[in-house]
């Protein structure tokens, strides 16, 4: 299995240009918001959906990129546990709109895609995933990283 640093490295091997890297910060929170609304939006079995509004697919995929983040860096998983706690509440926010939840997060999900390979565009660079699928998971992680090393926190 790499480690945190490998994974961290070859994220940022394509991610260097300051406009690609600004595009990654407007747009991977939306896109991890997005990705929660829609999972928010699927149905869940009635005995699930009795129990708590929170008990949805975008907790369940919450809980298990945590755990993959956990396995990598349990201190780069506090941080994306916070990160992810503001979304799925935002998440919640979102669904008191007139209007359905999935297409709110359709229509950020789209523009922030947009941007991301925009960012790429300048760069000049493919996006990461398109090497390894799971770099979809190390993008929100590389911006917590990146907000750790400003700080001056280890991970």
């Amino acid at each position: 299995m790499r480690t945190v640093t490998d994974w961290l490295g070859e994220y940022g091997a394509s991610h260097a240009n300051p406009t690609n890297k600004l595009m990654h910060w407007l747009c991977v929170p939306p896109i991890v918001l997005s990705v929660f609304g829609l999972l928010w939006s699927l149905p869940v079995p009635e005995v699930f959906a009795d129990l708590s509004p929170w008990m949805n697919w975008a907790t369940l995929a919450a809980a298990a990129a945590l755990t993959y983040y956990l396995a990598l860096s349990p201190a780069l998983a506090a941080g994306v546990l916070i990160a992810f706690i503001l979304l799925l509440l935002l998440t919640q926010w979102l669904t008191n709109l007139p209007w359905p939840l999935w297409l709110s997060s359709l229509a950020i999900f789209v523009i922030a895609w947009v941007g991301q390979f925009f960012g790429h565009a300048v760069e000049g660079k493919r996006p990461s995933f398109f090497k390894d699928v799971q770099f979809l998971l190390i993008g929100p992680l590389w911006l917590v990283a990146a907000a750790y090393r400003q700080l001056g926190l280890p991970y």
